[in-house]
């Protein structure tokens, strides 16, 4: 059985409510046999009155390497539940499709990975005279994969933008959902030493 961790903001989380989740979610999930898989669900309830879908359901899947990210509204947390079930059963299905499946397909050979030490050479502190503050810091796993990998990664976890490593230069680059529809890539310039 998969390990689902419940928790609520704005809202308490009763026996019913904590039945409801593992009951939808946790047949969404067993449904796909991949080990390792852990969930956080958050129920939440928004305090806008103007929303009439005020009551959500954030389910976060983490399955081997990978982040699968849904959420769902509605105005009855039943309701947003049921939802969110519905899509993570549906991301997932997404995941084995792209990931796993493709995954068992080719296996492709990844250069070294990136150190520690390298990425932080790349950050340049803040003076500390600097009005704006840093309200999160999220710490990420580079893994070497292609761009098409990097794509399949950022519809999962639903972000806008997704970081890693490319398998093929073995440097960093973001993929990013455009404005105007399709994606675009930033990769970093490499400057030649001229002898």
């Amino acid at each position: 059985m998969v390990d689902i961790k419940i928790s609520g903001r704005k809202v308490t989380v009763s026996d019913a409510l904590r039945d409801h989740v593992e009951e939808k979610v946790g047949n969404a999930l067993k449904v796909f046999d991949i080990s390792p898989m852990s969930c956080d669900v958050v129920l939440r309830v928004d305090k806008n009155p103007s929303n009439p879908d005020r009551k959500a359901c954030e389910v976060t899947v983490f399955v081997r390497d990978n982040v699968v990210r849904v959420v769902a509204t509605a105005e009855d947390m039943y309701a947003a539940i049921d939802e969110a079930a519905d899509k993570a059963t549906r991301q997932l299905r997404k995941y084995k499709t792209r990931v796993v499946d493709r995954r068992q397909r080719a296996h492709v050979a990844h250069p070294a990975p990136v150190s520690a030490e390298d990425l932080a050479a790349l950050i340049e502190p803040l003076p500390e005279d600097e009005d704006d503050q840093l309200v999160r810091e999220k710490v990420i796993d580079l893994v070497p994969m292609t761009e098409e990998e990097a794509l399949v990664q950022t519809d999962l976890i639903g972000h806008d933008f997704y970081v890693f490593t490319n398998a093929t230069t073995g440097l960093i680059n973001v993929i990013y959902h455009r404005k105007n529809g399709g994606y675009g890539i930033i990769k970093p310039k490499i400057e030649e030493n001229e002898e």
